[in-house]
């Protein structure tokens, strides 16, 4: 059955998610961060991931803008920086902003080009996934931003990817999902549709029972998978 429908994570996949760290990093405000804003960066985005995982396990749902903000506490915590308010605040605020990876302009084009449907499927709340898809400039390539808010619960929960069809009335085959989390790609891939884990740091493949179909350097080959 060909694809017909081409679903994207948000945070590391479309969006750089160290964007935020390594900027602030540059600017003349934080000389102190210019050593370690790879290491901030890396305890942000684990820590969000964790507490989203255990929000979902424990039936603690909350939206992804506090888990945000939490695991950057913590963040800050593990690398001595938890008693600067003002470097708290413009990381945050920066979070708001996030650029698109190069290629993903010109990727989602040529898929909609195509005649493709193109969506989010993301743990972020509504307000951020606004926020990021205006900052980057895709709106306009994008059929749907969908946001776990809708369902209550967080990813690799099932009822999230049932979202998909619920909104495009296609079945699990026609849907290329495409996530830069491991997990989140073998999730994908066990529920059924056909997947696509952009492995950016050239990591090993998680051991789960399910693997994604392709593993990819970045998106650029998107649409060379469903051609």
């Amino acid at each position: 059955m060909p694809i017909t429908t081409c679903v994207f994570d948000a945070y590391g996949t479309l969006f750089d998610v160290t964007a935020a760290a390594r900027q602030v990093a540059q600017e003349v405000e934080f000389p102190h961060l210019l050593d370690n804003w790879q290491q901030l960066a890396n305890h942000w985005r684990l820590k969000q991931l964790q507490y989203t995982w255990l929000r979902a396990i424990t039936d603690a749902h909350t939206d992804f803008w506090l888990v945000t903000q939490d695991a950057l506490d913590w963040a800050l915590d593990a690398t001595g920086l938890a008693g600067d308010p003002k470097l708290r605040k413009r990381l945050l605020d920066l979070y708001w902003q996030l650029q698109a990876y190069p290629e993903v302009p010109s990727m989602l084009r040529t898929l909609k080009s195509a005649g493709l449907t193109t969506a989010i499927l993301s743990n972020g709340s509504p307000a951020m996934l606004d926020g990021a898809v205006q900052s980057a400039g895709v709106g306009g390539d994008l059929d749907a931003v969908l946001s776990v808010e809708n369902v209550g619960v967080f990813k690799p929960a099932t009822r999230v990817y049932d979202m998909i069809g619920t909104r495009f009335g296609c079945t699990a085959r026609e849907v290329l999902f495409v996530s830069s989390n491991g997990w989140d790609a073998a999730g994908a891939a066990g529920y059924g549709f056909t997947t696509a884990w952009v492995n950016r740091a050239n990591e090993p493949v998680d051991r789960l029972p399910w693997r994604p179909d392709h593993i990819l350097s970045d998106l650029s080959s998107i649409p060379d998978l469903v051609s």
